[in-house]
Formats: C-alpha cells, sequence, structure tokens
C-alpha cells in the first residue's frame, strides 16, 4: 500500500530536501532604480518549509504540532510556515540576510515534513490516522487533495514531429520540426522547436511570458559559442559530407548572417538584447551583451549550463530535422509512451512555488518603491528593522498555494510550461478503498487533448505494454485520457545521483570519443547523449558492445558501483529503412516510467523504461523465451494490469469491455472506505453494514490487505429465468436475505455550524431557552440533539441563545430523509483564546436496499433490483437453500463474461470444502482448465461436476425440467440508489422570465419533456397528453389579446376617472385596445407564457406580431 503513493511522496520529499533551494538560486535577483538613482538589488539565499505548527501564542495546547485527524474535523489547511532568507544591496553595499516567514504553505500527508512521518501503526490509530495511512495528499479546508500526474513530453530529448499546424505559423514554414521540452534542475521547463523552411533554413522557436519567439538558426548557433563560421560549418555538416543539398542550406543561412553583419558572437548578442531587452524587463544600466546572455540563460536548452553543450545539442537537432526532411529517419508520436514521462506532484508544486517567489519579490520592489515615494529616505533599506518591516507589508504565497489546490487551477503570467492550466488537482474522496487507491495511480494526458476531434491521442500503443494499463480507463469522454499505471510500474523521482556525473568518464574508457576529438570517418559514429547532453561519439563497430556492459553494470551494481541501477540505455541502431533517429540515449533524470523485469543473463531484477523496452527482447513466461535472443522476462504474466485490474478475478476468461466496467464500477461500490471514523467530517461516506471476504480473489488481493476494507457480499446466485421481474439486466433478491442483513448500508454526513455568523457576535452560545419545551424535549441542555436521535423533517436539530438580547432561536430539521445523530463534536481555532465557537454534528442516514438500487457482481454485469421476493416464493433445492439473488441467463451469451460462471463454480467448491481459491489470471490454460479444476472439487462435495443443481418451484413444489447453475458469487452493492435519485413534482418553483418550471433534483424542478418525448407522444397519437404536458403542466398564462387587430400587447386596462389604478377589483377591470381604441375585441385567451414574452422581445426589435384568433366553434 505504502508504494502506490511512493510517487507523490519521495517527489514532496525532493522539494524539501533539495529542490527548493535549487529553485531559490535560480531565480534572478530582482533589480531596480529608485527615483533617486540608486540601484536596488534583492536576491533569496535560501528557503525552507516547517512542520505545521499552532502559533507559539496559544498557551492551551498541549502540543505544538499539528496532526492531519484535526485538520479534516475542523476543515483547515494541513500546513507549514515557508522561510527564506533574503539578501539586498543598495549602490552596490550588501546587507543581510534577513530571515523571515512569508506565509503557510500545504504540506503533503506522510512527506517528511509530516507530524505523522515517523508514527508506528498503535501511534497513527492514537492520532485518529488509519492504521496503513498512505499519505501522498494535501489536505486544504478539510478535504483530501491530491496533485494528479500528468503526462508530459520526455524531458531533453529532441523529437522528431510532422504537424500539419506548423504550416500556418508562416508562408515558408513547413510540417517538419524537431521538438525538445528542456527542464531545469530546479523542474522548470520551456520548450524550444525548430522548424524547417521551405527555403532551406531552420527557425528556431521558443516560449517567453506565453508569446512565441521565432530565431534564426545560425544566428542562436552564432551566439553560443566564439567561433569563426568555418567551425560552425564543419560541426554541422559532421558526418554528412557527402550530402551536398545540407551543405547548401548550412552554407546559406551563414551567408545570410553575415550580410546581416553578425560576424562575430559579441555583435550576436548585442543584437538579441536590443531586440528582446523591452520583452525581459531588465535594469535600463544592463549593455545589450547582458541582456543577451540572460535570454540565452534562461530561454535556450535551460537544462545545460554551457554554451558549448548548448551548442552542440542544437547541432543535433538540426541534423535529425534535415535527416527527418528528407526520409534519412521517420517521424515520432509524442502519443508514444517511449516519449513521454509524468509530471508528479512535487515537481509541479515546486514550479508553482518558485512562481509565487517570484512574484513576492516583485510585491516586495512595489513596497519599496511606494514607500520612497512617501518620503521615506535610503536609510529605510539600510535598516534591517525598517526593511523587515517593508517585507511583513507584501503578499504572502499563503492564499495562492491554497488556491492551486483547492480549485485545482494556475493562476499565474506564465504557463510553466503546461498545455493546461485547470484540473490540475482533484478531490481524493473515500468512496471506497478502491476508489481512493485509484487517485494516486492515475495519470492523465491533459484537458488539451480531451477537446480534439482525433482519436489518435486515446489510443493504447504496444509500446504502453507494462507501464499503462489497458484495461483501467473509463468509459466517455475521458476514454483513453485518463489512464493508470500498471501495478508493478514506478516513477523515479529522484533527481540524477552522483554516478551520472561519472558517466562520461566511464563512456570514455569504453571507447567513446569526446566531441572536439578529429574523425576520420564521422558517418560511422553513433552519438552518444545523456540526459539531452551530446557526450561524445562511438564507432559503430564498439556501440552494441558499450551499451551491452553498461548494462551488465547497471544490473551486478559492482563494488563500488559505476551506473546507477536506474540508468535507461536506449541503444537505438541504423537501418536500412528510414526509422528513428539512431544513437546511444542515456536517461537518469526523475519522472521516468520504469518498471522491473528480470535480466536472464544475470539472474538478477532490472529497472527498465519506455524508451529501452522497445529495443529489448521480453518474453512473458518462460516457455516463450528463445535462447540467444530473449535477454529478460516479466516478473508476471498480470505486470500489464493496474492495482485495480488486478482485483478482478478470472479477468482473462471475460470480453475486454467487461473488465473495464468492472474497474469503474469496483470504484463505485458501497464499501468500507476508512476505519477512522470518529476522526472524520466527510461531507458524505457510503458504508456497508455486513461485508464479507471474498472466497474467490487473486493473490494481489491479500498483498494489498483489502480484507481490510472490503467491498461487498458472498451471495448464493441462481442463473434462472422465474418470475418476469429478472428482464433487461433486473435481478432478484430473496427477501429473507434481505431481513437478514444482504447489502445493508449507511449514508455518512456532516455538517458544520458556525453561530458567528447566525448573530455576528461573540455574544451568543448553545441552548435551549428555559421553558420552550418543545426543544427540552428533543434538546440537550446545551441546545444539540442527543446522541442517537431520530430526526425527521421538522425536528428541532438544534438551538442556539444570544446572550445580550436573550433572544433563542430554534433550528429545525430540514431534510426529507430522516437521520440519526451519530456524533457530536465541538470545534476550536487555531489560538484557543476564545468559546467554541464550531459545531459538526454526523448524521447516519439508513439506506438498505429498495426496488430500484444497482447490484453488480465483479465482471461488469451490473444489475437492478426489481422485487424482493419471499422466500416461500423462491426457488430451493433439495437440501432447503434458496438463492440470495436471481440472475437472468440472457446476461451471459452477449457479455460473455465466462469469468463470473466459473467464479460460481469456485466459491461453491470453497464453501463446500472451508477453503479460499486463488483466482489470479492467467492461471489456468488450455492445458489446465478451469473447468476441470474446480468440477472435480465439486464432484468431491457431492455436487453436480458443472455447478448445476435440481431445483424445485417455490410457487407449487413441482421439480424444474432444467438443471439450474447455481453457485457463490461475490456481489457489490452500488452507489446509485434510488433515493438519491428520484424526482418527482407536481407544482413549484417557476422561471421567473419565462414562468416554466425550473429544473434541478435539489431545486424542487421538473423534468424535462424534450424533443424526443415530443415526438413519442405525437406518434402515440396522444393529444390530450401532449397538451397536457407542454402547456397545462408548463406555463400556461390568461392573456388579453385584441381580436381585430390581433396583438398581445396592445389591451390595457382602462383606469376609471377619480379611482385609484391599485384599488381597482378584477370584476370592475375594463380592457381596451389602445391601437383599435375598442373594449368589445379585446378577449381572454389561454397561450404560452413564453410567447408572450417571445413577442415583447421582437417588440424590442421593432418586430410586430399579429395573432390570427377565431372561434372554436367557428
Amino acid at each position: 500500500l505504502q508504494d502506490l503513493t511512493k510517487p507523490h511522496i519521495d517527489s514532496f520529499n525532493y522539494v524539501l530536501k533539495e529542490g527548493l533551494n535549487t529553485a531559490v538560486k535560480r531565480i534572478e535577483p530582482l533589480e531596480f532604480a529608485l527615483p533617486s538613482g540608486q540601484r536596488i538589488s534583492l536576491s533569496i539565499q535560501n528557503a525552507s518549509i516547517l512542520n505545521p505548527m499552532v502559533p507559539q501564542s496559544n498557551i492551551y495546547a498541549t502540543t505544538l504540532r499539528v496532526f492531519p485527524a484535526e485538520c479534516r474535523e475542523r476543515g483547515i489547511t494541513y500546513k507549514g510556515k515557508l522561510t527564506l532568507e533574503l539578501n539586498w544591496s543598495v549602490d552596490g553595499r550588501k546587507f543581510g540576510p534577513v530571515e523571515r516567514a512569508i506565509g503557510d504553505v500545504p504540506i503533503m500527508v506522510k512527506s517528511n515534513a509530516c507530524n505523522i512521518v515517523k508514527m508506528n501503526p498503535a501511534e497513527l490509530v492514537q492520532h485518529g490516522e488509519e492504521i496503513q495511512e498512505m499519505g501522498g495528499y494535501f489536505i486544504v479546508n478539510g478535504n483530501e487533495k491530491v496533485l494528479r500526474m500528468l503526462i508530459m513530453p520526455r524531458r531533453n530529448y529532441p523529437m522528431a514531429l510532422s504537424r500539419g499546424s506548423w504550416k500556418s505559423r508562416g508562408p515558408q514554414y513547413t510540417e517538419f520540426g524537431v521538438q525538445m521540452r528542456t527542464v531545469a534542475d530546479d523542474q522548470t521547463s520551456t520548450n524550444l522547436v525548430l522548424h524547417y523552411l521551405n527555403d532551406g533554413n531552420a527557425m528556431l522557436c521558443f516560449v517567453l511570458e506565453r508569446q512565441q519567439f521565432f530565431v534564426p538558426l545560425a544566428v542562436m548557433l552564432r551566439a553560443l559559442v566564439d567561433q569563426p563560421d568555418h567551425f560552425i560549418y564543419s560541426e554541422l555538416v559532421k558526418g554528412r559530407e557527402d550530402n551536398s543539398y545540407y551543405k547548401g542550406c548550412i552554407a546559406s543561412m551563414l551567408r545570410q548572417m553575415q550580410e546581416e553583419g553578425l560576424s562575430t558572437r559579441a555583435k550576436t548578442l548585442q543584437y538579441l538584447g536590443k531586440t528582446f531587452r523591452v520583452k525581459l524587463g531588465l535594469p535600463d544600466w544592463y549593455t545589450d551583451l547582458q541582456v543577451g546572455e540572460f535570454l540565452i540563460r534562461s530561454c535556450i536548452c535551460i537544462h545545460l549550463k554551457d554554451n558549448v553543450d548548448k551548442f552542440n545539442t542544437l547541432v543535433f537537432m538540426t541534423q535529425k530535422l534535415y535527416a527527418l526532411t528528407k526520409h534519412g529517419c521517420a517521424a515520432e508520436s509524442a502519443d508514444n509512451p517511449m516519449f513521454q514521462e509524468a509530471l508528479v506532484a512535487g515537481h509541479l508544486y515546486l514550479m508553482v512555488l518558485k512562481d509565487r517567489l517570484k512574484t513576492w519579490l516583485q510585491s516586495l520592489k512595489s513596497v519599496i518603491l511606494k514607500k520612497v515615494s512617501m518620503g521615506k529616505g535610503v536609510d529605510m533599506l539600510t535598516n534591517p528593522t525598517s526593511f523587515c518591516e517593508c517585507m511583513r507589508m507584501t503578499q504572502d504565497v499563503t492564499k495562492a498555494m491554497e488556491f492551486l489546490l483547492a480549485t485545482g487551477n494556475l493562476a499565474t503570467k506564465s504557463t510553466l510550461g503546461l498545455m493546461q492550466m485547470k484540473g490540475l488537482a482533484v478531490l481524493a474522496d473515500k468512496l471506497n478503498f478502491y476508489r481512493y487507491i485509484s487517485h494516486f495511480r492515475c495519470i492523465h494526458r491533459g484537458a488539451f487533448f480531451s477537446e480534439m476531434r482525433t482519436t489518435a491521442v486515446r489510443r493504447l500503443l504496444p509500446e504502453a505494454y507494462g507501464f499503462i494499463c489497458p484495461v483501467h480507463t473509463p468509459d466517455g469522454s475521458p476514454c483513453g485520457l485518463l489512464n493508470h499505471l500498471t501495478a508493478e510500474c514506478q516513477v523515479s523521482c529522484a533527481p540524477p545521483s552522483n554516478l551520472s556525473s561519472q558517466l562520461p568518464q566511464l563512456l570514455s574508457s569504453l571507447g567513446m570519443l569526446p566531441m572536439d576529438a578529429p574523425l576520420t570517418a564521422a558517418s560511422e559514429y553513433y552519438n552518444v547523449l545523456l540526459d539531452g547532453k551530446v557526450l561524445g561519439r562511438i564507432h559503430q563497430d564498439s556501440v552494441s558492445n558499450v551499451a551491452d556492459r553498461l548494462r551488465a553494470l547497471k544490473v551486478t551494481g559492482g563494488n563500488p558501483p559505476q551506473v546507477s541501477p536506474l540508468l535507461e540505455i536506449g541503444l537505438v541502431m541504423r537501418t536500412p529503412q528510414a526509422s528513428q533517429y539512431p544513437g546511444l540515449f542515456l536517461f537518469s533524470s526523475c519522472a521516468r516510467f520504469i518498471r522491473p523485469v528480470t535480466n536472464l543473463l544475470h539472474d538478477k531484477r532490472e529497472m527498465v523504461g519506455s524508451f529501452e523496452q522497445v529495443y529489448m527482447d521480453i518474453c512473458v513466461t518462460a516457455s516463450e523465451a528463445i535462447p540467444g535472443v530473449t535477454t529478460h522476462q516479466d516478473l508476471c504474466e498480470t505486470s500489464m494490469l493496474s492495482t485495480l485490474a488486478n482485483f478482478t478475478p478470472f479477468s482473462d476468461f471475460n470480453q475486454s469491455p467487461r473488465n473495464m466496467y468492472q474497474c469503474q464500477m469496483g470504484k463505485q461500490t458501497m464499501g468500507t472506505p476508512l476505519h477512522a471514523l470518529v476522526h472524520r467530517a466527510d461531507n458524505k461516506l457510503y458504508r456497508i453494514q455486513t461485508p464479507q471476504s471474498p472466497m474467490v480473489r487473486p493473490k494481489v488481493y491479500d498483498d494489498y490487505d483489502v480484507d481490510e476494507y472490503p467491498n461487498g457480499t458472498n451471495a448464493i446466485v441462481a442463473v434462472i429465468s422465474y418470475t418476469g421481474y429478472d428482464m433487461e439486466d433486473a435481478m432478484i433478491i430473496n427477501k429473507s436475505s434481505y431481513e437478514r442483513g444482504f447489502a445493508h448500508g449507511s449514508v455518512y454526513k456532516s455538517e458544520v455550524f458556525i453561530l458567528l455568523l447566525q448573530f455576528f457576535t461573540l455574544s451568543c452560545h448553545s441552548g435551549v431557552k428555559p421553558g420552550d419545551t418543545l426543544a427540552e424535549q428533543h434538546l440537550d441542555a446545551d441546545g444539540l440533539p442527543f446522541i442517537g436521535r431520530y430526526l425527521t423533517s421538522g425536528s428541532p436539530y438544534y438551538s442556539y441563545i444570544n446572550v445580550q438580547t436573550g433572544e433563542s432561536r430554534v433550528v429545525k430539521y430540514k431534510y426529507d430523509e430522516p437521520a440519526y445523530v451519530q456524533q457530536i463534536k465541538l470545534l476550536a481555532h487555531d489560538l484557543s483564546n476564545t468559546e467554541l465557537q464550531k459545531v459538526c454534528i454526523v448524521l447516519r442516514i439508513r439506506r438498505n436496499p429498495i426496488i430500484g438500487d444497482k447490484f453488480s457482481s465483479r465482471h461488469g454485469q451490473k444489475g437492478i433490483c426489481s422485487q424482493k421476493w419471499p422466500v416461500e416464493n423462491m426457488p430451493f433445492t433439495e437440501g432447503g437453500i434458496t438463492p440470495d439473488i436471481l440472475f437472468n441467463p440472457h446476461g451471459f451469451p452477449s457479455r460473455m463474461t465466462i469469468g463470473m460462471m466459473i467464479e460460481s463454480m469456485a466459491g461453491k467448491s470453497a464453501a463446500a470444502h472451508g477453503i479460499c481459491h486463488d483466482a489470479t489470471p492467467f492461471t489456468f490454460s488450455e492445458k489446465q482448465p478451469a473447468i476441470e479444476f474446480f468440477g472435480d472439487m465439486l464432484t468431491e462435495a457431492g455436487y453436480n461436476y458443472y455447478g448445476t443443481e435440481r431445483l424445485y418451484s417455490g410457487v407449487n413444489g413441482k421439480l424444474f425440467e432444467a438443471d439450474i447453475f447455481t453457485g457463490v458469487v461475490y456481489y457489490q452493492r452500488l452507489r446509485h440508489m434510488v433515493s438519491d435519485k428520484f424526482q418527482v413534482r407536481s407544482t413549484g418553483a417557476v422561471d421567473v422570465t419565462t414562468h416554466q418550471p425550473i429544473k434541478g433534483r435539489k431545486r424542487g424542478g421538473g423534468i424535462r419533456f424534450g424533443e424526443m418525448e415530443r415526438d413519442a407522444l405525437i406518434a402515440h397519437g396522444a393529444s390530450f397528453l401532449l397538451n397536457d404536458r407542454l402547456f397545462n403542466c408548463s406555463d400556461r398564462s390568461l392573456a388579453h389579446v385584441c381580436v381585430k387587430c390581433g396583438s398581445l400587447l396592445s389591451p390595457l386596462i382602462q383606469v376609471q376617472k377619480g379611482k385609484k389604478y391599485g384599488v381597482q377589483f378584477e370584476s370592475s377591470q375594463a380592457w381596451k385596445c389602445c391601437v383599435c381604441q375598442s373594449k368589445d375585441s379585446v378577449k381572454v385567451i389561454a397561450v404560452p407564457y413564453v410567447l408572450r414574452y417571445l413577442v415583447a422581445e421582437l417588440a424590442a426589435m421593432n418586430i410586430k406580431t399579429n395573432l390570427d384568433i377565431r372561434d372554436s366553434l367557428s
């Protein structure tokens, strides 16, 4: 269980350990000038996040530590202080550092900054947590929030793409380009695209402040190295000396740069600085040369620090681009998992926090300028006390970070390299255990792709095998976009270790030549890239041996270890046909998809990535291994399934869509979501009263200890069409089983009342006014209901008194559904220096099965309870056993859920022998059929080999002619209940504008009678019913109309002289057409009110509407 949230917790621990300080150091000092001319520089030196604590001024707390359970109950945010050290200088004179807290930021539960991280299970239970608390989420306003993992392009890898939309960027642009998402060591990212133009030139596109800018490639190359044109030309054409077209394009680009006068690196940097000075917003005293260097440092290949490395990377991208245009290599796909990685919670958190720190520096600058404009001298900046006062007046980062987690929306001027600004955080609702753990394993493609009309992004590619589950994805609009990682898949969250820095030296010892080494036949060499940095070249005769040697060192480890066990080694060889661009690609960065397999050569476990897996020979079972070809083997046959998909028994026997349905319905089951119920204050919790452990379950069911959170009940199921109430997926429940507690459940709702919001005064408290006999019968002396009190609509709920006025108010229970008072909690605040003003009342609502409630087996066979059949009318066996559920046999042929049939036989044999069966997929095969195994066990127990039994009719007692398939199936009760969805309305509220019934079940609205329903009534000829629905029960109104001119607007009330308009009775009111000046022509007709509204709107547009009115008799 702890491994499920490991990527989230590890990524946040990286932020705490080194990520935050790395991000702070990459924030450029904020420099500006005062009106008097002094130059000010502000820079953050260090930053740290502290554990959640109550304020020091709280003298009542037994401990200063804040725990997650109390944040859930009190509806507050689990957060710790963010402190930083700030340095500043005035005209070069340095001051500081000054340490100060600038706000509180949310803390991830079970991270190193959490107060329960080192607690054992007993201590966790003592502090109101689950015994197997996993963490990995934030608590914001009492709700558990998860920063969802997003699929991003693989970092620092130049990807050759062909996109038709790129042609719209200019008249010369083509569909060819090489894109690279560059990510710095502080997880800040930006995108680079190298475009190919029709005239043979190349343009480099980068993003700055949400705007795209295009710079000729030759200009950027010239700005990176201080070398002559011949050096740039020779590096670009190295290995392609026989390609005359390519050489001509390079020469043309360099010639154009010479014509612009950009002959040296200094001139080129000055040109860039002069062009981008306005956009970068640097101080005026920066020279154009410095501005150009700043642009390259912050926008071009930000994952590299040395300009020579940036130059080599752009050269590699150029060679790959021109190979793509002339079919030297194939285009790659951004939808392919081998070119993707995950944006984990900690990295997104760090990106947003760094952006907020930049904003905080800007707010400090505004405060300083404001104080100086108010007459405060520069002495204010030389005095640390006065400077701290300026820091106190800045914006804190608390609200911004809480806004991200509370809403999932990102409010920033920069896109942070993301394709979406909404839906970044989701609520980790504990509907049941399956749904809860799925939040931490789901990975979303992005909201941007859900609006695309193409289905390419939703396609399941073979490269996803072992990393993304092919079964666990929802049906409907998010299908293929919201996926889940397999149970074995991991996300590397640790940054590159020190072993990665030793790789260049190791590769050199294995035969790699550095980039500046002379080459005799450059076309025979492979480029070696490590995390987007070109290290050198290796000859084609030895590149395979080098890759094998690296893999051997990776698996065996060595003493001391030379290669990281998480290193990804992707060797792409040259092929006769155009395929992927060749090279030796090494990846040691974080956020990659990796999974364990067995290395057959060394008989050890190896972590492989999605990039290298494509070029490896991996078998599933040992019998599939080909000697001399197969190098690796999967750990198990179910390694391609997610955690939730592994819980489906015998899923290999089912039709694939049924397994997908079970993954969704398993997350909608009414189960056992948690055990720390007394320490929760969730808006809504579902809980089944009589859960059972399944007798047929996969092995991973025990690995994850799911018996602690059971989701269903073992039921005796007979497959028979018995009463007619079981048509179309309906099912019949034995009434006796229901009365014994089958599928009984409860719903827990929590309501928080704040007395301050009632009276807006501190002088109010809960209590019952003396002499109020009605309230005293139902409420305690403190004004709150008794524990266990049964509440119905209109019952006294709670009462409070205003001490100043003596006024009391009894609040009535307003809901239609009766409930029991389960628990009452008084809630305090951080200082605890006032009376308790918040009360949380937990209500328990009984939800036992009724007709219309939804049930499902674990094979996607969902059904509705159509009838609770008396036990005396149920069919029975020779031993007198009556089934719990009658299942219609027509549900099997088209759905092909053979796994449910096998589970029925397995459950029956398990109950007969007193054991539990392993239902792990791929356990049985054609050579070892499941029916033989379970059939023999049934025979040993005295049952029929095929699981059938002789049943007698409960109506007449006669023996059925056919044997009935009967067994034990684990059934789930879903949360979709009639009590939550039924909608009835006779009369009620109407819309103010149209006078038609409003919509919405909670508002007492009606159900829309749409076009299809109208057509159905017309086809049936039910004209009176149609008139009743669309007219009488909708917006029927009486209107005055002039039969002469046909106007609805011209008839007006004629006011009699000497009488006020408002006091006239209806009978004495006289209507007159102001157009015809006639009283007799005004008649009263029944029309839809929306027609009157339409006529008025058309009149406002100067369009006259006339009605043709005739007597119905004529």
